[in-house]
């Protein structure tokens, strides 16, 4: 559901002439960070742009034909993936002096509007090069379901470093207390944006590289994980963010579920989007306790062990409570099933 930018769907134009003593353009776009998941791994569709193919989120300008901006996002996505939207909401409006998206034609002032979309995984297809990928391509750094990611060290050291070359005491003590804030023991999986904001500072993101004209690649550039064009990792870290945090008030994961699905499933698909073990029978008590289940009927026997009961969605629960989540709190997510 489109929350906000009513006004800039108001303009009408792929274009904006802004009148400034700089004369600058100010080209509007829709950038859609469509999120699946499996029992095993959050996907984000992304699709393969430029003379030396890079990865993107599905985008393109607000045209005029384009009654809203979430009417222009759905036509560009199904243009470029042959992907109908399902669940749709605004996430934010990126705007950074100086942006440009690649293959601009023209220097200028970049506003994109970005989305998030959840679905239930389909084959991509569409006049752009579409594939499925795991978001921890992108951030390594992110997936603590195995403990403590490998990414994470040398991460962790590079920071050490970057806020150690400072020139005043002051400056130092700042950058330590946000890396403290950032990367702290006790993991905050909500703060990817800010994470990521820390390593693209400290030019340990090969996009700040290429920001600055330096496009080299890092000699440890995996670790810091796959570049995205213009700034679309900042985009997906910020989806990310808000999406973790979304499914602890409100029923959004649902919305990647088949139709029926054991607990267990369910279990595995908000590790997966959340980076984090959860107890096994906490899962349950709560996912009990809050009424966000039924069961079906039927059994599953693709466990591999005890066949397991099918449940669904009780869609009723969002005439209940006003927030029904699965607020789990931090110290569950360390222990393991």
């Amino acid at each position: 559901m489109e929350r906000s930018g009513g006004s800039v769907a108001a303009l009408g134009a792929n274009q904006v002439e802004a009148e400034s003593s700089r004369g600058a353009s100010l080209s509007i776009r829709l950038s859609a960070v469509i999120v699946t998941a499996t029992v095993d791994d959050p996907r984000v569709l992304t699709v393969r742009i430029g003379h030396e193919p890079i990865e993107a989120l599905p985008s393109g300008p607000l045209e005029v034909e384009h009654r809203t901006l979430e009417v222009g996002l759905r036509a560009w996505v199904e243009r470029q993936t042959s992907q109908k939207l399902g669940y749709v909401e605004q996430l934010y409006t990126f705007g950074d002096r100086d942006r440009v998206e690649t293959g601009e034609a023209a220097p200028g002032r970049a506003l994109t509007v970005a989305y998030l979309a959840l679905v239930r995984e389909a084959r991509p297809s569409g006049v752009a090069e579409a594939h499925w990928q795991n978001w921890y391509r992108f951030f390594p750094w992110e997936d603590w379901r195995s403990g403590k990611p490998v990414a994470l060290s040398p991460v962790e050291e590079r920071l050490r470093l970057w806020a150690a070359q400072t020139t005043t005491a002051v400056e130092r003590r700042l950058r330590e207390e946000r890396v403290g804030l950032a990367f702290a023991t006790s993991w905050n999986e909500e703060l990817v944006l800010e994470r990521y904001e820390l390593l693209y500072e400290a030019g340990l993101i090969q996009e700040r590289s290429r920001d600055l004209g330096c496009p080299e690649a890092l000699e440890d550039g995996p670790v810091f994980g796959v570049p995205m064009a213009a700034d679309h990792r900042r985009i997906l870290a910020t989806a990310i963010g808000r999406l973790r945090g979304k499914i602890k008030y409100r029923p959004v994961v649902f919305e990647l579920m088949p139709p029926a699905f054991t607990l267990l499933q369910l279990q595995r698909t908000v590790e997966a989007l959340s980076g984090v073990r959860l107890h096994k029978q906490n899962f349950r008590r709560l996912v009990e306790q809050q009424g966000l289940v039924e069961e079906t009927g039927g059994i599953s026997a693709a466990t591999g062990g005890r066949p397991a009961r099918l449940v669904r969605f009780r869609r009723e629960v969002l005439l209940e409570r006003p927030a029904p989540g699965l607020r789990l709190r931090a110290g569950r997510r360390l222990m393991t099933s």
